[in-house]
């Protein structure tokens, strides 16, 4: 006769720094899909987790039952190799908002999965939001419809996709156990799989404005969904990329997503082209778009260049509901009732910019979440940050400032100066991409 598996005794076992067993996995991940678990019950083995870790293959049984947790999507319908990217949160990263629409355009389908503002990093279905009317709560079938007839669909986790990982997503954003390997591995390797990708390019961030700042760290992140993608048959790679700085120009939501349409027009900031296209290669390839590294680069700049990327973003606000008119037309975005600039307190070049400083300025303004019931001001933010290595004069501005009110605006700004280092002398910033993990 079996004994119960009691949410407390599994909770004592991982506290105790034991390896759950696939029934214990099995019994937490079903209860809090059914909801048979409590929050403070999940909260506690997730702070466990953080606390105690996860055996390698503790983290792939736990990503098989989450991904199991609902449906699995049947892509099979829509024809090529089907290429999701997934970043694991950075400040000012918009990338998705560009790869998904200039990876579709260039011949692969991208269905794309994305998560909600998390800890201190914003969040795609977010940014999208801004753009009035966009729909990212489609179901199975509208999504696969999108896939077929564009190459592309930017959707949140339906109700049928990995139900435990949206439970347990919004449980981490809120009680300090983000930065746990096992819990971001297990979360973002079980909402890929289940959304019926073929294959999978992660960007993986280190430094201070991630979620894992040693280089290590990420890299063992990395390693470990790689090797979870390979397990499943899923061809997978990582690639590190630094988040020493925010990426970008813009941070927010409207902002980001202003930006992110520059970008496609071809106007993009250079640190923010350079990640996107370093993914959008290996997407290609994976995608068996081309064999050849320098072709898939050329295909992608030509896709910008030529605006059948920017035609695909139009078309895929269209077709989720979106005006897209915004794409023309900034003023149609949520603007913020005051936009304040953050004046240079000396000339210099500057030398540090602290991301982790511009997104809890960006968090205090309403940005962000600070628990799952808060709403996000889509119009506040930041534009115009001056980047590593930039000559600046004094008075001139670091950034501006979106807020709500004057009161707003104030609170964030002394913050906000001090998150920029100003060098008599010139500055150059780090190396953005760093190694592949195959």
């Amino acid at each position: 006769m079996s004994v119960p598996l009691f949410p407390q005794a599994v909770i004592a076992r991982k506290r105790d720094g034991h390896a759950l067993t696939p029934a214990e996995i099995a019994s937490f991940v079903q209860g809090v899909a059914r909801g048979e678990w409590a929050d403070y019950q999940a909260t506690a083995l997730l702070m466990a987790v953080y606390l105690r870790g996860m055996t390698p293959a503790e983290i792939a049984c736990l990503t098989e039952n989450m991904m199991h947790s609902g449906s699995v999507a049947d892509l099979s319908g829509v024809p090529g190799t089907k290429v999701d990217k997934h970043s694991t949160g950075g400040v000012g990263d918009k990338v998705s908002l560009i790869l998904a629409p200039l990876v579709a355009a260039c011949g692969v389908p991208v269905p794309m999965m994305s998560g909600r503002s998390l800890g201190h990093t914003g969040g795609t279905l977010d940014k999208l939001e801004s753009i009035p009317g966009f729909r990212v709560g489609l179901s199975l079938s509208e999504y696969a419809a999108g896939l077929r007839k564009l190459g592309v669909s930017m959707i949140g986790q339906t109700a049928e996709l990995a139900p435990a990982d949206r439970k347990l997503y919004a449980l981490r954003d809120v009680t300090a156990t983000v930065e746990s390997i096992p819990l971001i591995c297990a979360s973002i390797m079980s909402k890929k799989l289940a959304e019926g990708i073929d294959a999978l390019v992660l960007d993986v961030k280190y430094g201070r404005g991630a979620f894992l700042p040693e280089k290590s760290r990420a890299r063992e992140l990395a390693s470990a969904m790689v090797g979870i993608g390979r397990s499943m048959g899923k061809p997978t790679r990582a690639l590190l990329t630094s988040m020493d700085q925010p990426l970008g120009r813009a941070v927010g939501n409207a902002t980001e997503v202003v930006e992110s349409i520059e970008a496609l027009k071809g106007r993009g900031p250079a640190d923010l082209m350079e990640v996107t296209y370093a993914l959008g290669v290996h997407m290609l390839l994976l995608g068996r778009a081309t064999a050849d590294p320098a072709d898939a680069r050329r295909r992608l700049e030509t896709a910008i260049a030529d605006g059948r990327a920017l035609q695909r973003f139009r078309e895929l606000v269209a077709a989720q509901g979106g005006d897209a008119s915004v794409v023309d037309d900034y003023s149609r975005l949520p603007a913020a009732a005051l936009k304040e600039p953050i004046p240079a307190p000396s000339s210099g070049w500057v030398a540090d910019v602290d991301p982790m400083a511009i997104a809890q300025a960006a968090l205090q303004l309403g940005a962000g979440r600070v628990n799952t019931a808060a709403k996000i001001d889509h119009s506040v933010g930041f534009t115009g940050i001056r980047k590593v290595g930039e000559r600046v004069a004094a008075g001139e501005p670091l950034c501006i400032v979106h807020a709500s009110s004057r009161s707003s605006a104030d609170s964030v700004a002394k913050s906000v100066a001090g998150a920029f280092r100003i060098s008599p002398g010139p500055a150059s910033p780090l190396p953005l991409i760093g190694e592949l993990i195959e």
